[in-house]
């Protein structure tokens, strides 16, 4: 389906967006509270503003690259005119989580809890996604043989691009704040979250772990991150319950348990909390059993 630079593929089974690439010009369709339940890049081209995601604010200006996961909740205010170019995928087209190893942004551009959702667009980069997206468009107008197979191709060859752009620009910001002690401290907070997540929840486990008060190592997380020290807990406990609900056949009281949970009715209402919906939701709209997927 194509119409007004609107190019759009639907899930003849579900009836679901499955692939949409689409121009923006001058128009503001995340100008409130978007809860979407599929993958979104938004390539801001020209103009400039500002981007509230989970529980912080950024400023944006031409030249950025906006990514966001299912059900992360993102508004888009516009301080000038925008253009750019949309890519929306659900995780049924191309799963992130399966193909992880061939295009890592899993954790880079998607589900990355200490860095914003965004990065910015070099010359060169921006003339390879012109490229892609003229390529994907001229795709998307006909349905010829292997369209899917040549449709994934592209969307990994730009998933990859910025995923490599993302990962040199904070390599770049970790080393001009190297001569301070703070990185080392929030480097290992990554460490002992990813290490201990499942079975420590509070910010005092972490705090004790580091040998910090829990109110100085919140004001680090706070600095660095934006974010309290709860919040990354929450969202890395969010990441692994998304990922088990979306490829595994296991119970929502069997992944609650394994996060730690003993209480599966605790846990639903921490998902939805952190979600705005129910894990029994999230499966149903984002998938299941999805190791046979794309």
């Amino acid at each position: 389906m194509m119409q007004n630079n609107n190019y759009t593929l639907i899930n003849p089974q579900t009836g679901n967006l499955a692939f949409k690439v689409y121009s923006l010009d001058n128009e503001y369709p995340f100008d409130h509270i978007q809860r979407l339940n599929y993958y979104s890049l938004i390539w801001i081209k020209k103009g400039q503003g500002n981007l509230k995601a989970d529980f912080c604010e950024y400023d944006f200006e031409a030249g950025m690259l906006l990514s966001f996961s299912p059900y992360q909740p993102f508004m888009v205010n516009a301080h000038t005119a925008l253009s750019g170019v949309v890519i929306h995928f659900h995780p049924d087209f191309f799963c992130i989580h399966k193909h992880h190893e061939e295009v890592a942004c899993n954790g880079v551009l998607f589900n990355n809890i200490y860095n914003s959702p965004m990065v910015k667009i070099d010359d060169s980069a921006a003339l390879n996604f012109d490229m892609i997206i003229g390529q994907l468009k001229n795709e998307m107008k006909k349905s010829a043989l292997a369209q899917y197979e040549l449709l994934i191709a592209y969307l990994k060859i730009f998933l990859i691009t910025a995923s490599r752009l993302k990962t040199e620009q904070e390599e770049k910001s970790s080393k001009l704040t190297s001569d301070t002690d703070t990185p080392f401290i929030l480097q290992n907070l990554k460490n002992y979250i990813d290490s201990h997540y499942k079975t420590k929840h509070s910010a005092s486990d972490y705090a004790q772990m580091l040998a910090i008060t829990p109110k100085a190592l919140g004001k680090l997380t706070k600095t660095h991150f934006n974010k309290t020290l709860t919040d990354l807990i929450s969202e890395r406990i969010i990441i692994e319950a998304k990922r088990e609900l979306y490829l595994t056949h296991k119970t929502v009281k069997e992944i609650a348990f394994e996060l730690g949970y003993n209480d599966e009715y605790y846990f639903s209402r921490f998902f939805k909390k952190n979600t705005d919906i129910s894990p029994q939701l999230y499966r149903e709209t984002v998938g299941f059993d999805r190791a046979s997927a794309n």
